[in-house]
């Protein structure tokens, strides 16, 4: 395995820049591509941000937790997993200022991220109670850590049978909002014609992933070989600098999204990637090195790491449910809270990274 921290500063900085570029690039391709799969296909934006976007989004994530956790470093592939977590709800709020105009979570029509957003917030206080219990070995993998993997199944069957479904129509004022049904409806007709054949945009979408896959991991190593020069905590550096790494593909694509007008598939993007890292605790356990579970060697500052991302959650979920349309600085209410608590608890999590 190449050792990033021994080709120097620059070279790793120059490394960085050139992932990140591609990563920007690679994600705009992709939203258009996961876009006409999910009308080609007939499955909505919500199912295809947490299958497709997430799962390729999520790749840089995976590759970094698998080196981490065959390295020893399990604390590094836990807190990045939550870091990265905390850190893409706050990256909702960059895509809430862009947009600019009505707040983000005002302009959803789709009931199903309400139920994905819900998802979050069980699955990861679910993980952050198992680092408070303490798990036990059960063939070999924590048992809490088996309930993150099953959890996360569970969460995308129950999301799969919910697409289509409308409990409730998005609503602004009191009054239902066909318009902003009708809208989102013209946008996926209107695009049809441009699309490829199925065949034709799998194959790019797996093109677009094997250069998210090689340049995400080269943000990651560079960042984390960078970071490192710094003197911080290994527990802070995975939370903070290397998760804002792998987090850029989910930025660019959820970006992508929103400016086409598929804010549906750049909030379930998002989401769905957080619902993903809290399955990867399965593949941390699996492939780390030490016979004690690895939710078993998480601190405080894992534990906080991961209620800071339940909080966050919870913010853009009552921003969806009151759909108030107003905004201060071109963010809703709720982007402007995350942002405050993001950094905020940043600044705690500094404090605790003593010895992590």
């Amino acid at each position: 395995m190449l050792d990033f921290a021994r080709l120097g500063l620059t070279i790793n900085i120059l490394l960085f820049g050139a992932g990140a570029v591609a990563v920007w690039f690679s994600g705009a391709r992709l939203t258009g591509y996961a876009d006409a799969i999910s009308r080609k296909t007939g499955l909505g934006q919500a199912v295809i941000g947490i299958v497709l976007l997430a799962g390729i989004t999520s790749l840089p994530e995976i590759g970094v937790t698998a080196t981490a956790s065959l390295s020893g470093d399990a604390q590094l592939a836990v807190n990045n997993l939550f870091g990265s977590i905390a850190l893409q709800v706050a990256l909702l709020a960059i895509v809430d200022l862009v947009i600019g105009r009505d707040a983000l979570t005002s302009v959803v029509p789709d009931p199903t991220v309400l139920l994905m957003g819900t998802l979050n917030v069980v699955l990861i206080t679910f993980a952050a109670a198992a680092m408070v219990a303490g798990d036990v070995p059960f063939f070999g993998i924590g048992l809490w850590a088996w309930g993150c993997l099953f959890g996360y199944i569970a969460g995308v069957w129950l999301l799969s049978k919910a697409q289509g479904k409308r409990p409730w129509l998005a609503a602004r004022g009191g009054h239902i909002d066909e318009d902003l049904i009708e809208k989102q409806k013209q946008r996926e007709e209107g695009a049809e014609e441009a699309a490829g054949s199925l065949r034709t945009l799998l194959l790019k979408t797996a093109g677009v992933a094997a250069v998210i896959l090689v340049a995400g991991f080269v943000l990651a190593r560079s960042g984390d070989a960078i970071a490192q020069a710094t003197g911080l905590g290994q527990s802070f550096v995975g939370f903070v600098l290397v998760a804002f790494a792998t987090s850029l593909p989910e930025l660019s694509t959820a970006l992508s999204a929103a400016k086409l007008g598929l804010y549906t598939m750049a909030i379930s993007d998002i989401l769905g990637t957080n619902i993903i890292n809290v399955a990867l605790v399965f593949v941390v356990d699996l492939l780390d090195t030490d016979a004690e579970p690895v939710l078993n060697r998480m601190d405080d500052f894992a534990i906080f790491g991961a209620l800071l991302a339940v909080v966050l959650t919870a913010f853009f979920l009552a921003g969806m449910t009151e759909r108030r349309d107003r905004s201060v600085l071109r963010m809703g209410y709720d982007s402007i809270l995350v942002i405050v608590f993001y950094l905020g608890g940043v600044a705690v999590l500094y404090t605790l990274r003593a010895g992590t």
